[in-house]
């Protein structure tokens, strides 16, 4: 139901501080402002699906998006270049923590408003759904003395939150902890922390030089973006500090590769690699509708497939008034890597990537993120489609959804190789499992 508001009676500014408290109270991630040639189309996002909320008339566009960049203390006068601004208000007793990005586009200018919230940051590590075994790996990177390591993900995936949960854990009154960010999201005591600058030169790889002589023990890099960044990250780690820090990318495979892409030498990231947090977010099912169903054949197998388990009941979504088509919130499907030896060998050795793609999986001390998220499917925490859906998003590697799905079970089929299960022939199945598991040279899934 797209919301009304009268343009022509009520103050642009009510009508602005309006949009932002109803879309926090929903649980919106951004607000979208979207110019057409009749109007302005105002979406939000919630749970990681956007919705359209509200159309605003032509005659009251440019008021709006004034508006909204004085506050945002943009510039006013200028359309034609992108700009980057930030809200911090209370308003209806509601502490707003808002980034504000302008693209001018064909149409006019496009706004987009992130809402920032620290809510899941503040709970701790132990409420961002790591399950048990990955959780104390976790606790075992962070407490290590020096050495990288990386959470990744797509845009949106939750990286921060992760990050600066890891932060609240290491900050005690014995440790030097010092971030370059850009911009600093989370304000926290006790913690210095720098806001890049390009413009005057202050970039993360100056900052980073400058940190060296600071005496810190955790150094935490807001991203690694370009090649000299990531050079200056490792050689940190290397020298005595524990180094956190973000990369784009989707595996932990994935971000071994895009280091050694980075010119990163292979003999540094085998001695400062630690570990790897790779994370994806799925809508999370909604407590008060969801409802259990009987599995299908298709998923039956892959439940036994991936973890080995016979699976006849799965929650699933309904949708009531408390939700979004039968999902609230959402969950972070993970896989956390620990560097090990033979890993650490394989890079110093330039073993090729399916070499080194055997040790991450086959080393047994991976769980998949599709084994991740099935595993929440079973809890009822989300559901099987969801998980399908996250496995299925095409990234560098994945040329087609069949074809990352495929991907996925290699993965965990590697992974799951050292615990000696039985054999999955793939000579047993019919074409329809066979078109699934099928995979060049994959002869069969032994798990």
């Amino acid at each position: 139901m797209m919301k009304e508001f009268d343009f022509s009676k009520m103050p642009i500014a009510d009508i602005i501080n309006e949009i932002l408290v109803d879309s926090t109270k929903k649980g919106a991630s951004d607000i979208h402002f979207d110019p057409y040639e009749d109007f302005l189309l105002i979406r939000i996002r919630i749970d990681g699906i956007l919705m359209d909320y509200a159309k605003v008339p032509n005659q009251y566009r440019d008021y709006l998006i004034t508006r909204i960049k004085t506050i945002a203390k943009m510039n006013i006068t200028e359309s034609r270049l992108p700009q980057d601004g930030a809200i911090k208000e209370t308003i209806e007793n509601i502490d707003l923590d808002l980034r504000v990005s302008s693209l001018p586009v064909s149409t006019g200018e496009k706004i987009v408003i992130r809402i920032l919230d620290y809510t899941r940051s503040m709970a701790g590590l132990e409420e961002l759904d790591f399950s048990e075994e990955n959780y104390k790996k976790v606790l075992e990177m962070i407490n290590l003395p020096d050495g990288i390591i990386l959470v990744t993900g797509a845009t949106g995936s939750g990286k921060s939150t992760t990050v600066y949960s890891m932060l609240q854990q290491l900050n005690t009154s014995s440790t030097n902890i010092i971030t370059v960010e850009d911009p600093i999201e989370m304000d926290i005591a006790g913690i210095n922390q720098v806001q890049t600058n390009s413009k005057i030169g202050l970039t993360f790889a100056t900052a980073l030089r400058s940190i060296l002589r600071q005496d810190p023990n955790i150094i935490m890099i807001g991203e690694i973006r370009d090649t000299e960044t990531a050079k200056i990250a490792v050689r940190a780690s290397i020298t005595g500090h524990l180094v956190l820090s973000t990369l784009h990318t989707n595996t932990s495979l994935n971000t071994i590769e895009r280091l050694i892409d980075m010119d990163v030498q292979r003999y540094l990231l085998a001695s400062a690699l630690e570990g790897v947090i790779s994370q994806k977010l799925a809508r999370q099912l909604c407590p008060h509708c969801k409802h259990k169903r009987k599995t299908s054949e298709y998923e039956q197998m892959v439940f036994k497939t991936v973890l080995d388990k016979d699976i006849k009941e799965v929650w699933d979504a309904k949708g009531c008034e408390h939700c979004h088509n039968g999902y609230k919130g959402r969950i972070a499907i993970h896989e956390v890597l620990r560097i090990d030896q033979n890993i650490r060998d394989a890079l110093s050795n330039n073993k090729p990537k399916e070499e080194i793609r055997k040790l991450v999986y086959g080393s047994g001390n991976v769980i998949t993120m599709l084994q991740d998220g099935l595993e929440k499917v079973i809890k009822g925490k989300t559901s099987f489609e969801e998980i399908l859906k996250l496995i299925e998003l095409e990234d560098d590697d994945k040329i087609s959804a069949n074809d990352a799905l495929k991907e996925a079970i290699i993965e965990t089929k590697e992974a799951m190789a050292s615990k000696n299960k039985k054999t999955f022939d793939i000579d047993n199945l019919d074409n329809e499992q066979k078109n699934i598991y099928s995979y060049e040279d994959v002869e069969s899934l032994d798990i």
